[in-house]
């Protein structure tokens, strides 16, 4: 059976130290967010997820979610309880607006909630997961009537929301769709079509769900220029709140999926459901991109979560299996093998992930902050440059924060040997569940390409230029710190591959637009692959300074400054490859005909 405890000791780590969140105590929603607060909601939510999410992670796997005859859609065993628990407790309202019911605390701790969710049971925390990036479409381009009917009781939980983009001959190409949009006298659209891949599409969790679907009104261009958005609830919703018909919107099928079985991933019938406009004609895909970049935050989240899910069981299993003798000699001579935590090699893989999962997650809460900041910073400027970062890194975070997800999720099965292809066992689920995090809510080609294509040249480079700026500071403040030195050294080395990739996207896009595309995932694996060093440089330092009080975890912190030199001495020489494979052109992946692959 496998095993799991929030990593409470390092995100208190982080959000306290690292983030210090207490010092934007002035801005608002952040008043609140005191120590003690943040200490608390921290323990708390590790407490929730253990005691009543993970037990259920394994058996829903195996159990599923199940399609009845008369099109309803049930969730595993103790799904429905735990999320009644979830609710009562009001664990998703944490960062969602008080004007709506919620406590309007930091994103920062909206995100530790959905790590924690995550790792205990992925296809549990993909429920109210996906009601928060409808909020947040809701609350940005809803009219105040949408957002007076809905809002309350989707943030307070007693409804879902979801997300329906993607039709059976078209994904990523959202202008080629074709379910629509027939406008109707009463203000209303009858919304006909079939979306396929809806993630939490029905289930019996709450009393209603809120679908945010795209559709094409007639006369719109056929291009992803005509789409639109529209609110299409399961159940009507009267003037006075209650609950009305059952809207002409059925589930087909549940999709039989390779992992994250416990969540409902439907094939959505709409036979002239009913439905209503958000924001304006033609404009709904700036609409859903507001859903979708929430999206994209969370399932970067979601490779952190596997990669400490799978390393929490890889460690215990290293510590307890005896296996062959450490090449310096019997550990534990009295014993008849050693622990298999004795061999470099699987130490190596242990080592990379408790790197990579102790600097994602700094990414990822230092990434919810520029949320926070993007809206609430006290200048202009300041929440300007925090935009920048955030809409930078968003691709990143979700594209090489789910590639490394996945690649920790399989080392971590390696370290088990057999008994991690054994399915009892439970290393295979955390595999089967971190793949398709590379995969939804834009694969990670394409997440490559937004980075390379979109961001890059977004007001001149203006983000990435905020972001050198960032490291060149750092760097140039800690090169004389010997205990960081070579942090800071290895960081500033990496990050002038990365400049040097972006001069050579930005000399060569014109001329061959291939070169862009050839290049572009490994030019955003690079910029991870800094991004993490940035976060290790800052842990090197907070760790190092509270080495020097009295009373510090020293087990804690040493374990921190020599994770941050794996991060420099192992990882950061990747950034050299990088910059060579992008700059290595189209001429290879191009040059061959369609015969000539299958030749």
């Amino acid at each position: 059976m496998p095993v799991f405890q929030a990593p409470t000791r390092d995100t208190r780590f982080v959000v306290n130290e690292v983030l210090d969140l207490e010092r934007y105590g002035h801005l608002p929603g952040f008043a609140a967010a005191t120590r003690d607060l943040t200490d608390s909601v921290i323990e708390e939510a590790g407490r929730f997820v253990n005691e009543v999410v993970a037990p259920l992670n394994l058996s829903g796997d195996q159990e599923g979610c199940t399609r009845h005859p008369d099109g309803s859609v049930t969730t595993p065993s103790g799904f429905k309880e735990a999320y009644a628990r979830y609710i009562e407790a009001g664990w998703g309202t944490l960062a969602a607006p008080e004007v709506y019911g919620g406590q309007g605390l930091p994103h920062v701790m909206g995100f530790v909630m959905e790590e924690y969710l995550a790792s205990a049971n992925q296809a549990f925390a993909m429920y109210p997961g996906l009601a928060n990036g409808a909020i947040s479409a809701i609350s940005s381009k809803g009219s105040p009537e949408q957002q007076a009917m809905y809002l309350p009781k989707m943030v307070s939980g007693e409804w879902l929301g979801t997300m329906n983009l993607t039709e059976p001959h078209c994904g990523t190409d959202l202008g080629l769709i074709r379910t629509r949009a027939e406008p109707q006298a009463d203000g209303s659209y009858a919304i006909t079509g079939t979306k396929i891949f809806i993630s939490a599409g029905d289930h019996d969790l709450c009393e209603n769900i809120i679908h945010l679907v795209l559709a094409k009104t007639p006369g719109a261009p056929e291009s992803s220029k005509g789409i639109s958005l529209f609110i299409v609830p399961k159940f009507l919703v009267n003037a006075d709140g209650s609950l009305g018909d059952r809207n002409a919107v059925s589930v087909g099928s549940i999709e039989h999926k390779m992992g994250i079985h416990g969540n409902a991933t439907c094939v959505m019938n709409y036979d002239g459901a009913k439905g209503w406009l958000v924001g304006e004609e033609n404009k709904g895909l700036a609409a859903m991109f507001i859903m979708m970049n929430a999206a994209r935050l969370g399932v970067g989240i979601q490779g952190l979560a596997q990669a400490e899910a799978s390393y929490q069981n890889a460690l215990l299993y290293a510590q307890e299996r005896r296996q062959g003798r450490a090449l310096t000699g019997p550990a534990e001579p009295q014993q008849k093998a050693d622990p298999l935590l004795v061999h470099p090699d699987v130490r190596r893989m242990l080592m990379d992930a408790k790197m990579f999962i102790g600097g994602m997650r700094a990414l990822c809460l230092w990434g919810a902050l520029q949320v926070d900041l993007s809206h609430k910073a006290e200048t202009e400027e300041e929440r300007q440059a925090a935009d920048d970062l955030i809409s930078l890194l968003t691709p990143v975070i979700k594209g090489y924060g789910t590639d490394m997800g996945y690649k920790t999720a399989t080392d971590m099965q390696q370290v088990w040997g057999g008994h991690g292809y054994i399915a009892e066992n439970g290393m295979d689920q955390f595999v089967r569940d971190a793949r398709i995090a590379m995969i939804y809510e834009g694969a990670n080609g394409v997440q490559a390409m937004d980075l390379v294509g979109r961001k890059l040249a977004l007001n001149g480079g203006r983000a990435i230029q905020r972001l050198f700026a960032v490291i060149d500071a750092e760097c140039a403040e800690d090169s004389a710190d010997e205990t960081v030195k070579l942090v800071a050294e290895r960081l500033g080395k990496a990050t002038g591959h990365l400049k040097a990739a972006t001069m050579w996207f930005m000399q060569h896009a014109m001329a061959d637009r291939n070169a862009v595309g050839a290049g572009a995932y490994a030019y955003m694996t690079l910029t991870g692959v800094v991004s993490l060093g940035l976060m290790w440089l800052r842990m090197a330092k907070v760790s190092a300074a509270a080495l020097g009080r009295e009373g510090a975890d020293k087990a804690f912190y040493e374990a921190k400054l020599l994770c941050a030199k794996h991060w420099a001495l192992r990882f950061a020489p990747q950034a050299g490859s990088l910059r060579y494979e992008v700059e290595a052109g189209a001429e290879t992946v191009m040059g061959l005909t369609a015969e000539q692959f299958a030749a």
